[in-house]
Formats: structure tokens, sequence, C-alpha cells
């Protein structure tokens, strides 16, 4: 069975509930999930699952890291994910520019960890509405499937 993890960091409780969404669309593709607060996880778990998934707000005009999960974000660049499929998500509200910045900040930072990105970034404007559930069933599918690719791959090589 594949396993997943969802880090989020949360203020208003709309990147929780998106992580929580996220980890509904998985299971529904057959993924084992588990979901942490960023301040009770810490990068190395993604070494223990096959899908690893941030999804995290932006802070303020200048699109700034939460507080909260800065440290995990720097611990991130350290670890090998190689072979690990990865996709980050991102709550945020346009008014304040630089628009769920953290989450590509988020992609970058996993492309130093050799994981493979399995979906585009995902940016929803506060609360996921229908069209955003719709967006991140697509991401789970394709993180399931960009999965499925690389392991049939390593399979093959083997």
């Amino acid at each position: 069975m594949i396993r997943a993890l969802i880090v989020y960091a949360s203020l208003t409780g709309n990147t929780e509930e998106i992580a929580h969404l996220t980890a509904e669309a998985l299971n529904d593709c057959g993924v084992s999930v588990i979901v942490k607060e960023c301040t009770d996880a810490r990068a190395i778990e993604f070494t223990d699952v096959d899908l690893c998934v941030v999804a995290t707000y932006t802070y303020g005009s200048d699109g700034e890291l939460p507080d909260e999960i800065y440290d995990f974000y720097e611990d991130l660049a350290e670890v090998d994910l190689c072979g690990k499929v990865f996709g980050c998500l991102g709550s945020g509200e346009e008014f304040y520019g630089n628009f769920c910045k953290s989450a590509d900040d988020f992609d970058l930072q996993f492309m130093k960890t050799n994981a493979i990105r399995g979906a585009d970034v995902v940016k929803i404007e506060e609360n996921a509405k229908d069209e955003d559930k719709q967006h991140i069933r697509d991401f789970a599918e394709n993180l399931v499937s960009t999965f499925q690719k690389v392991f049939t791959q390593h399979i093959s090589v083997t």
C-alpha cells in the first residue's frame, strides 16, 4: 500500500482543512495517510513514506513562511528523498500579493531533496470551494499516478 505524510501549518484553519481534504482524496486513491501539524513533525519522517506533502499558508504581504514551519523548511533541504514523490498546497489571499508563495518555496525546497514532483502546486484563496476540492482530488490522483510510474520504472530497472 502507498503511504503518505501530509504536514501542514495553519493559522485560521483553512490550511488544516485543505490538508484533511487532501488526505481524504488520497484515501480514496487507496493511500494510507498520516496528517501532522508542522510542530509535531520532523522532515526526516518523509523518508518513511512514499508521498510527501506540505500544505501551508503564506504570512504577510512579503510572502514569508510561517514562523511555526520555518525550522521544518530548513531541515527539509538536508533530507535525501530520492525515490519519493512530493506535492505542495497553499492557502492565501491574493489581496496581500505573493499569493501562496510559501507553497512555491516548499516546492523549490523539495527539489533539493532529490524527490520527484508528483503534481503542480495547488493554490487556494482562503478556504476550499467546490472547484478547489476538485483541484485537490486531481492533485492527489497525480501524486499517486506519478508514484506508480516511478515505482514501475524502478521495478523494471532492478
